[in-house]
């Protein structure tokens, strides 16, 4: 296993985090212990969560996630082998503080769920999980779909100096020790260094967005302010919600996949991703890796392992094999030639969703 500098911290991470979020809906707990006892076997030291998880979230599942890692926390006493990451909750979830905005008193209120759930004294990174203001993800992400413009810029830096002036205050208590962002934009980081910088408040040391083979949208933007302002960039999805895997071509859903969940639990969540031009892509995808002699899944991740801007990889499985596969891709090497046969995947296929 490799490791990264996290932001501006003394803390190297391994290049894989291990993501939680489908522990409590699509994994029991025995099998979510085994995961991470396997995943520090293996060398990963960062996992990631949030108060949201379990996902597809619902008002029963709420919270689970932090439950089972808090279990195994009390069970192996590995909590100082793990740099941990959560998240605080944006505003649109009615059974999370009634879905109002993120404001300082919202971080107040998590951070003490989410530490009682993890049954641990600090959360090593907190982050916010996405910005009150309109933001350019989950299917936002194409031009002409948000107007900036009409937003009042002074009434949303008032609150992200709210928010920041309560992560410090979580902070100095020792209740967090480091603080990041999620779902958020080039702006968003900047705009939350300049306040950190004039306030001496805590600054943003990291970022996770939406990143894979079929949605490049943050490179180069958001990319350049995380190399340029030593932001570590952290990739979720980097299998575009298993897309990529190939098993949800020509319209299938297989029996006990995510997608499948969500279809149960809420139906709308991945519809903006079930496109012609997706499928499309994931066909040549494929082929790329058929060529190459490679699973499409690896190939898939290694990709994004590769980009220069990215710290560490946030994958997720629900089955140890996926698992063992998604941190056995870390290892792999794509040649010139079949990063150029993606590359030429990408101008065909930019926008797909």
């Amino acid at each position: 296993m490799k490791y990264s500098k996290l932001g501006t911290t003394d803390f190297k991470v391994s290049r894989v985090c291990l993501g939680t979020m489908t522990w409590g809906q699509q994994n029991t707990i025995e099998q979510a212990h085994e995961q991470m006892n396997y995943a520090v076997e293996m060398g990963i030291n960062f996992f990631d969560t949030a108060e949201l998880y379990a996902v597809p979230t619902s008002a029963e599942t709420q919270g689970k996630t932090e439950e089972y890692i808090g279990a195994w926390f009390k069970e192996t006493g590995n909590r100082d082998k793990i740099f941990l990451a959560s998240k605080v909750t944006g505003p649109g979830f009615p059974w999370i503080r009634d879905g109002e905005a993120l404001t300082g008193k919202a971080v107040h209120k998590a951070i003490e769920g989410s530490l009682k759930r993890l049954q641990t004294d600090h959360v090593d990174l907190y982050q916010l999980h996405w910005p009150n203001r309109p933001f350019p993800h989950f299917g936002n992400n194409r031009a002409g779909l948000i107007n900036f413009a009409k937003e009042n810029t002074s009434e949303i830096e008032d609150n992200l100096l709210d928010i920041l002036e309560a992560i410090g205050d979580i902070v100095k208590q020792g209740k967090v020790l480091h603080f990041g962002l999620s779902d958020d934009t080039a702006w968003g980081i900047m705009k939350y260094l300049q306040l950190s910088s004039t306030h001496n408040l805590p600054r943003v040391q990291s970022i996770q967005n939406e990143f894979s083979l079929l949605n490049r949208s943050d490179d180069p933007y958001v990319a350049e302010v995380c190399a340029r302002e030593n932001v570590s960039y952290l990739p979720w999805s980097p299998l575009a919600t298993g897309l990529l895997s190939g098993k949800y071509q020509n319209g299938q859903i297989p029996k006990g996949s995510r997608w499948e969940v969500e279809k149960i639990v809420r139906d709308e969540f991945d519809s903006f991703r079930r496109t012609p031009q997706a499928n499309d892509a994931v066909d040549a995808y494929m082929n790329v890796a058929k060529k190459h002699g490679l699973s499409v899944t690896q190939m898939a991740l290694k990709f994004v392992d590769l980009q220069n801007f990215v710290t560490s990889t946030i994958i997720g499985a629900t089955s140890m094999d996926q698992l063992k596969s998604n941190i056995a891709a870390f290892d792999i090497t794509l040649t010139d030639d079949a990063i150029k046969d993606i590359e030429e995947v990408y101008k065909k296929y930019p926008i797909v969703y």
